[in-house]
């Protein structure tokens, strides 16, 4: 049974008066690269998902579904298996549905073993409830949510500090707690959607940052007006240890760092300085840890 032609999701059972789509598509870039070496391939599709659904929950949307696209120059069932796999981890994750997908063979196209993935994903959100960044005012807060590591953004810098420092992804390093180089830096992007959205139903906020490429300073101001500006206080949240051994053996400045990676801050919440504890108690429930300082917003 192929299947037809089209996906299709029922709106009819959504309970929204004023419904507006919020579409999101994105890819995972060379992390890919890292996932070939390792030979790994299970957790790839997740970042897929992530990648797409927080993009969407950043503007106050519910992801309703999702659909893969897999381009390979062999199809090797096993490799596929694992990555759809991960994808439908990712949906489950986030609570939406896998409703279609396309794996492309294509001879020539790609290396042996490799393949590329994106996805694209579909929410909803009630108008009125939209969010986009123009409420945020001074004097609101801004409630930091960790990241569970480097996330799927930053990679080419990654590869080539893991390179240029002869850095070995399958070994253990004591600044990683002992942990294996290769597994930390393939940890699946954290899927935000389910916490976030009790937050939006709970909360007024915002505005909403996903800390992707380009890090604090290009995401952050995105959901700022014009003259309006951001404190960040460094000291607040954890800065996780892979981003500590990236700065050492990459000779990378530390100010720099925060324009490239995420630093352990996935994603912003910003609400006002009565609401912002709540928004921590309610990730507080959730045994997520978080950071969070008024700043002038």
């Amino acid at each position: 049974n192929i299947g037809a032609f089209g996906g299709m999701f029922d709106l009819s059972a959504l309970n929204v008066k004023e419904p507006v789509l919020v579409s999101g598509t994105d890819g995972v870039g060379t992390k890919l690269k890292l996932a070939f070496e390792m030979d790994k391939h299970d957790t790839i599709g997740i970042d897929a998902v992530a990648m797409c659904v927080n993009d969407v929950l950043a503007q106050g949307a519910e992801p309703l579904f999702f659909l893969d696209y897999v381009a390979v120059g062999h199809n090797e069932p096993a490799k596929i298996e694992a990555i759809v796999a991960g994808v439908a981890e990712g949906c489950r994750q986030a609570g939406c549905a896998l409703i279609g997908g396309e794996t492309a063979e294509m001879p020539g196209m790609y290396a042996g073993g490799e393949y590329d993935i994106a996805g694209f994903t579909c929410g909803v959100v009630e108008k009125s409830r939209l969010i986009d960044g123009t409420k945020v005012r001074v004097g609101d807060v801004l409630v930091g949510i960790a990241s569970s590591g480097v996330h799927s953004n930053g990679f080419s810098l990654v590869r080539k500090v893991v390179a240029d420092a002869g850095l070995d992804l399958r070994k253990a390093y004591p600044e990683l707690d002992g942990r294996v180089l290769g597994e930390v830096l393939l940890t699946p992007t954290k899927i935000y959607v389910k916490q976030v959205l009790e937050v939006i139903r709970a909360c007024n906020v915002h505005g909403i940052s996903h800390i992707t490429g380009g890090g604090f300073d290009e995401n952050i101001p995105r959901i700022l007006s014009e003259g309006q500006g951001i404190e960040i206080h460094e000291g607040t949240w954890e800065i996780l240890p892979v981003f500590r051994l990236l700065e050492k053996y990459g000779k990378i400045a530390h100010r720099e760092m925060f324009n490239i990676f995420n630093m352990g801050i996935g994603m912003v919440i910003a609400v006002s300085q009565d609401e912002a504890s709540e928004v921590i108690a309610i990730w507080r429930t959730g045994r997520e840890s978080f950071g969070d300082r008024p700043g002038d917003g």
